[in-house]
């Protein structure tokens, strides 16, 4: 059974940091490639940022010099490290694994950003 499971979100002040985790469980880590994706309530979901087998980066404009995605593959976990966080940055934070046409998604972590 594949299970992505997401932590680390919480309610946190603006110019604030965070880091989510994602653990996964029933999946060969290593040869997935690995994405964040985002919700925000009333919008679509939106890709974050992505780390591929060979540790190769990619973000979205809007968090780019903020963001930070890494990977522990003895740890089959993910990582966000999110810094001077915005209240733009408030949505669900989803984890995401992709192989081939494989994918599998997590549930989410809230991220609230407010004062």
């Amino acid at each position: 059974q594949v299970q992505l499971v997401e932590s680390g979100g919480s309610l946190v002040q603006p110019g604030g940091s965070l880091r989510l985790s994602c653990a996964a469980s029933g999946i060969a880590f290593s040869r997935y490639s690995m994405h964040w994706y985002r919700q925000a309530p009333g919008k679509q979901r939106e890709f974050v940022a992505r780390i591929t087998t060979g540790g190769m980066t990619n973000y979205a404009d809007s968090v780019r010099g903020r963001f930070t995605i890494s990977r522990d593959n003895a740890k089959n976990t993910v990582y966000l490290q999110m810094n001077s966080l915005k209240p733009e940055d408030t949505a669900v934070y989803v984890c995401n694994a992709g192989l081939g046409s494989v994918t599998y998604w997590g549930q989410g972590t809230q991220v609230t950003v407010s004062s």
